[in-house]
Formats: C-alpha cells, sequence, structure tokens
C-alpha cells in the first residue's frame, strides 16, 4: 500500500534530447548563459524576437567538435522562464530531438495561426491614421511586417497596400 503512495521515480526526463557530446573539453561558459539569462523568454514577448536574439548569442560560441545545434539545444532551456518554462517543462519527455523540432513547437505555442491571421489581416486593411505622416505609416507598416515574416504578400502587393 505505502508503495502505491509514493511519488513515481520515472518521468522527470528533459523533453529536450541533446546529442551526445563527444568533445574534449567543452563546457557552457557561465558568461554565456548569463547572457542568454537577460533576454528570458515569458511567454509575452514576440517569440521570433525571442529566436533572433537567442540567434545571435548562441553563435558566439563555437567549438570545433560540437555543432551549434547542439549548443542551442543545451542552452534553450536557460532562455526561458514563467509561462514559457511552464511549456517546456510539460512537453512530454525526450520529444524534441533537433533544434528544427525546438523552434518548430516554440513558435506554434507562441505564435499560433491566429496570431497569424490577425496580423495578415491588418496588412490588408491598412490604412494611413489621420495626423500621421506617411513616413509615420511606413514605419508602422514596416513593423507590422517585420511582426509576421511569414505573410506572404510579394513586394508588389505591399506596394499596393501602402
Amino acid at each position: 500500500m505505502a508503495q502505491m503512495l509514493q511519488a513515481p521515480i520515472e518521468g522527470y526526463e528533459d523533453a529536450i534530447v541533446v546529442p551526445p557530446i563527444n568533445a574534449n573539453n567543452f563546457e557552457l561558459k557561465q558568461t554565456l548563459i548569463n547572457l542568454v539569462q537577460s533576454n528570458q523568454f515569458t511567454g509575452r514577448q514576440d517569440p521570433q524576437n525571442h529566436l533572433r536574439f537567442f540567434n545571435k548569442v548562441t553563435s558566439t560560441s563555437r567549438h570545433p567538435e560540437v555543432l551549434n545545434t547542439t549548443i542551442k539545444l543545451l542552452l534553450f532551456p536557460f532562455s526561458q522562464e514563467g509561462e514559457a518554462r511552464t511549456w517546456l517543462d510539460k512537453e512530454p519527455p525526450r520529444s524534441i530531438l533537433t533544434w528544427e523540432d525546438l523552434v518548430s513547437k516554440f513558435i506554434n505555442q507562441f505564435f499560433p495561426p491566429s496570431k497569424t491571421t490577425y496580423l495578415r489581416n491588418e496588412i490588408i486593411n491598412f490604412l494611413q491614421k489621420p495626423n500621421e505622416t506617411f513616413n509615420e505609416a511606413c514605419k508602422r507598416f514596416k513593423n507590422l511586417l517585420r511582426q509576421c515574416p511569414h505573410h506572404g504578400f510579394s513586394d508588389l502587393n505591399q506596394l499596393d497596400t501602402l
């Protein structure tokens, strides 16, 4: 009976599977971890901006025997907190096998299709506001495009909208 009431000892594995590292003297530098943690994603910011920053930071760490994608998989949990950390912790154990898997799941979680639809509609229905200069309107329009880089509009469509 006592065994049935005890917490299980399995199921505590991470979702991210990091490939084996067969390199001598490889370690993540604390300064790199600190830099990643200086811009943690909580689930409320733009996930694409977070990935851009994360890619810039991780590109500064190189080891001849370790793939950059392996370094990214090791560091990514350090870049998450709050809602985002909860999401990562709730992913099934050993369910993320590659950097591409991680990016896909991350973007689908924090940039759902509904957000894409909303931003595409904002782009399609874009209008210059009263008392807004053309230059200000262009900046606002470019910001919308930047928020949704997969908008799918050609340069000609974008010009027609303006």
